[in-house]
């Protein structure tokens, strides 16, 4: 599955992503977030985890087995635009903007917003088409969440 993926994230016009393939895409663009300040460790990977098995109907093995497999891809996909467009063609906007809050849900696991990933997230809404109010409102629910 991982070489299916990669191979269609690396064609010049990715096609729509069957399910596991848009799961995959979305636990790497979570891991390349948690990755963007150099500090991934335990606690964002649990969270990773955690947001996987929530928000994918997982169990947290699976989850688990899913973000090691996105971490391995992560590692060897070129940028960010192909991951985004992947999902922004797998998905519809209201599960884009979902999307985003799952970022942001790894982005505040340590308790403290970071520029590298703050900006690794407003490339992304930019990416996935996902305008600057349902951005912040996305960011606003998390908070909101971890009061």
């Amino acid at each position: 599955m991982f070489g299916s993926l990669l191979r269609q994230m690396l064609a010049p016009a990715p096609h729509r992503l069957p399910e596991p393939d848009a799961d995959l895409a979305l636990a790497a663009l979570l891991v390349r977030l948690a990755r963007a300040d150099d500090s991934y460790g335990g606690v964002e990977a649990a969270r990773i985890d955690r947001v996987l098995a929530t928000r994918r109907g997982l169990s947290l093995t699976d989850a688990t087995a899913l973000r090691r497999e996105a971490e391995a891809m992560e590692a060897e996909a070129p940028d960010t635009v192909r991951f985004t467009r992947a999902l922004k063609e797998a998905v519809d906007y209201d599960h884009r903007t979902g999307v985003l809050e799952a970022m942001w849900e790894v982005a505040l696991a340590d308790g403290a917003r970071d520029a590298e990933e703050d900006a690794v997230i407003r490339l992304v809404a930019n990416l996935l088409g996902v305008n600057d109010r349902d951005s912040a409102l996305a960011r606003q629910r998390v908070e909101g969440r971890r009061g």
